[in-house]
């Protein structure tokens, strides 16, 4: 569960890390992404304990990257099917970022498990910073600049 004192905290990263930052959150939206909706295909995909995934559902249900919707299968129980919302389907320039860091600098021996491209087309998308016009900006020429909201 998400810790209060991450959660009060004045660094929108460490905000964002109470929320994101446990273990398996990260698979869970990278298989949500995908397109994956119920928990037995979570728990099938990535082979976690269904607690920690009910754990690891939940947070991400209260604090609104997904919503928890039910659904009946004729001749099955109720269950619940979790959907991304706005703020969940926004994580996946995060998610983009960490693939392409591992694909650089933590390489599987066998190549990238998953391509970024440009939807209906076949050209190879990246993730990187965008200025106010729209040009791409270097990593080395973005700097994190202290607000006054951040104390010293």
């Amino acid at each position: 569960m998400a810790t209060p004192k991450m959660l009060d905290s004045t660094c929108s990263i460490a905000r964002s890390l109470g929320v994101l930052g446990e273990r398996w959150t990260f698979l869970i939206l990278r298989d949500a992404l995908s397109g994956s909706t119920r928990f037995a295909q979570f728990k099938d995909s990535l082979g976690i304990a269904p607690d920690v995934l009910t754990a690891r559902l939940a947070t991400l249900v209260e604090y609104g990257v997904m919503t928890r919707e039910p659904y009946q299968e004729p001749g099955s129980r109720p269950r619940d099917a979790y959907h991304l919302t706005d703020a969940g389907r926004e994580l996946k320039l995060v998610i983009g970022a960490l693939q392409q860091w591992g694909d650089r600098h933590v390489p599987h021996e066998n190549g990238p498990t998953i391509e970024r491209r440009v939807r209906d087309s076949d050209r190879p998308a990246h993730v990187g910073f965008v200025d106010e016009s729209g040009r791409e900006v270097g990593t080395e020429d973005v700097a994190f600049l202290r607000t006054a909201a951040y104390p010293a």
